[in-house]
């Protein structure tokens, strides 16, 4: 009798020494682009800050035209962060803080955002508080709100006193504004 030759199965899957560096070389290319989302996330949250901002002021705006009553933006700092209040009522009746906002009883907060230090976007602003019009909608005075991210990255606001809000980054480091 004959014997006839089996041939052999090659077995399937990959050794240890293949698995070994398909794992080496992907964990090379996420230690490299790690770096790049942690910027990106950064940049969003400075734009976000900055949105954020340029809404509410325009918030403030709008409902003191609306009310027909004068609103303002009282803008605080401490060693946990900004924050800045908008309410209705009389002057220096508001203050923000890490508990939120602490009012007269004559002010109707509208809005109150807290940026927190540790998130590693700063506020603020070279004036205490803006004043909204009713009747015009104009503010006094005019201000610049600077915010700033750890890696250098800035944006301000700037308002005029008809109550538009201009942004711009210094040198043009954040894409898409034009230089302040």
């Amino acid at each position: 009798m004959k014997r006839i030759p089996v041939p052999r199965r090659r077995a399937a899957g990959f050794s240890l020494t293949e698995s070994m560096v398909a794992l080496a070389v992907s964990l090379v290319a996420l230690g490299s682009a790690v770096p790049g989302f942690e910027t990106a996330r950064e940049r969003r949250h400075l734009e976000g800050v900055a949105a954020q901002l340029e809404t509410d002021l325009q918030l403030a705006r709008s409902e003191a035209v609306a009310l027909n009553r004068t609103v303002r933006i009282a803008f605080d700092a401490d060693a946990a962060g900004a924050c800045y209040v908008v309410h209705a009522g009389g002057a220096q009746p508001c203050r923000c803080g890490a508990a939120g906002p602490a009012c007269a009883a004559d002010a109707a907060v509208l809005r109150h955002v807290r940026v927190a230090a540790a998130g590693g976007v700063t506020l603020s602003a070279n004036v205490r508080s803006l004043v909204f019009a009713p009747l015009e909608g104009t503010v006094t005075p005019t201000a610049t709100m600077r915010i700033a991210g750890r890696d250098g990255r800035e944006i301000r606001q700037i308002i005029n006193i008809m109550g538009r809000v201009r942004s711009c980054s210094p040198g043009a480091r954040v894409g898409g504004l034009p230089a302040c």
